[in-house]
C-alpha cells in the first residue's frame, strides 16, 4: 500500500493532501489566496509566496489528521511525501519543495517532484471512471492551454499550446474590461447565463486547419474594441459572447486534434474544465471523456501525490534533489 503526501504551492493557493495508492483521497485541504490577490487583479508573487509559507506546516499537519495520520509521529506516517517543482512562481515552488524536501529527509522516505501539468493530467485518475493509456489530453487553466499526447504514463507528445495569453488568463482579463472580479473564470461564467451567446460575434483565432495552436489575444482585443465602440453594450452578452467564442475554439482544436490521431479518449484538466459550458459542448464529442471531479480542477495536493504514486511505482521518479523551475515544457521531463 502506498499513502503519498502532496504539496502543492505553485501559484496561489497552499494545498496538501494524503492519497492512497494513487486514486484513494483520504485528505484533501486547499487553502486559496484569492481574497487577497482580487483587490490588485491577479497574483502578487511576492505576496503569494510568503502566505504559503505561513500556512503550509499547518495545511500538512490537517492533511494527515484527516487521514487519521500524524505529523509528530516517530515513524513516517506516509510511504512518500510529493511536491510541485515547477512551472509556477519561483517562490511560490520554493516553499512548497523545500517543505516537502525537509519532511522526507527527517522521515528517512523518498521524496518526489512533480511536474505542475503532469499533476493534472492525473487528477483525472481521482474520479471513478479513470481512463486508460494512450489518450488525448487538454489542459486549460490560467497559465496554460496545450492539447497532449499521452501514449503512457509519463511519455507525453505537446501537440498544441497557446501562442499568447492562456485560456483561463484571457478570462481574467476579459472579466477585469467588464468590471467583473477576479478571477474570471466563475464570475464571467455567473454572468453569461443572464445573456445572450450569439448577442455578439467574436473571432476565434487560428481558427484554421493548419495548426492546433490556440490564440486567445485577439478575442481578448476584440472585446475591448466592442466596448469602446459600444459603451452602453450588455454586460451579460458580452461575457456570454466570450465564452461561447472562447469555449467553441477549445470545441473546434480538440475535433482537429481527435482527427488528426484517431484517439477516441479524452482527458479535460485544469481550473477552466470547471466550467459548465465547456464539459458540455465537450460531451457531444464522439469520444469517451473523462473529467476529474470539481474539487481536483483547481490547483490541488491530490493530483500530484497521484503522479507521485505513478512515477514511485513505474520506478520514474525525478532525481529527489530536482530544482524548482519556473518553467518547464511536460515535454522535457525526464521519464
Amino acid at each position: 500500500m502506498s499513502l503519498i503526501l502532496g504539496i502543492e504551492s505553485s501559484c496561489d493557493e497552499t494545498a496538501t493532501a494524503v492519497v492512497r495508492d494513487g486514486t484513494e483521497v483520504l485528505s484533501n485541504v486547499v487553502v486559496s489566496q484569492i481574497d487577497v490577490h482580487r483587490s490588485f487583479g491577479g497574483v502578487v508573487p511576492e505576496i503569494a509566496s510568503r502566505m504559503h509559507t505561513e500556512v503550509i506546516y499547518q495545511l500538512a499537519e490537517k492533511a494527515l489528521t484527516d487521514a487519521g495520520l500524524s505529523l509528530k509521529s516517530d515513524q513516517a506516517p506516509v510511504t512518500a511525501v510529493a511536491a510541485t517543482f515547477g512551472p509556477g512562481l519561483m517562490g511560490s515552488l520554493l516553499v512548497g519543495l523545500g517543505f516537502g524536501r525537509a519532511l522526507a529527509a527527517a522521515w528517512k522516505i523518498p521524496f518526489v517532484p512533480v511536474h505542475h501539468i503532469e499533476g493534472h493530467l492525473f487528477s483525472s485518475f481521482l474520479s471513478e471512471k479513470k481512463p486508460e493509456f494512450p489518450f488525448l489530453a487538454l489542459i486549460v487553466s490560467g497559465g496554460h492551454t496545450q492539447i497532449v499526447q499521452c501514449h503512457a504514463p509519463h511519455e507525453y507528445t505537446i501537440l498544441a499550446t497557446t501562442r499568447d495569453d492562456a485560456v483561463g488568463e484571457c478570462f481574467d482579463k476579459v472579466a477585469r474590461l467588464l468590471g467583473l472580479p477576479y478571477p474570471g473564470g466563475p464570475s464571467i461564467q455567473k454572468k453569461a447565463k443572464d445573456g445572450d451567446p450569439t448577442a455578439y460575434q467574436f473571432p476565434r483565432g487560428l481558427a484554421t486547419k493548419d495548426t492546433l495552436d490556440f490564440s486567445f489575444s485577439g478575442l481578448k482585443t476584440a472585446v475591448l474594441y466592442k466596448l469602446r465602440k459600444e459603451p452602453e453594450a450588455s454586460i451579460a452578452d458580452v461575457a456570454a459572447s466570450f465564452q461561447y467564442t472562447a469555449i467553441d475554439s477549445l470545441i473546434l482544436k480538440l475535433h482537429q486534434a481527435i482527427e488528426q490521431t484517431g484517439l477516441q479518449r479524452l482527458v479535460i484538466a485544469g481550473g477552466v474544465a470547471a466550467n459548465e459550458l465547456l464539459r458540455e459542448r465537450a460531451a457531444s464529442l464522439d469520444v469517451d471523456l473523462y473529467l476529474p471531479p470539481f474539487a481536483y480542477c483547481l490547483d490541488n495536493a491530490a493530483m500530484i501525490a497521484a503522479a507521485a504514486h505513478s512515477r514511485l511505482r513505474l520506478g520514474k521518479n525525478q532525481p529527489q534533489d530536482t530544482a524548482a523551475v519556473s518553467t518547464l515544457s511536460l515535454q522535457e521531463l525526464s521519464a
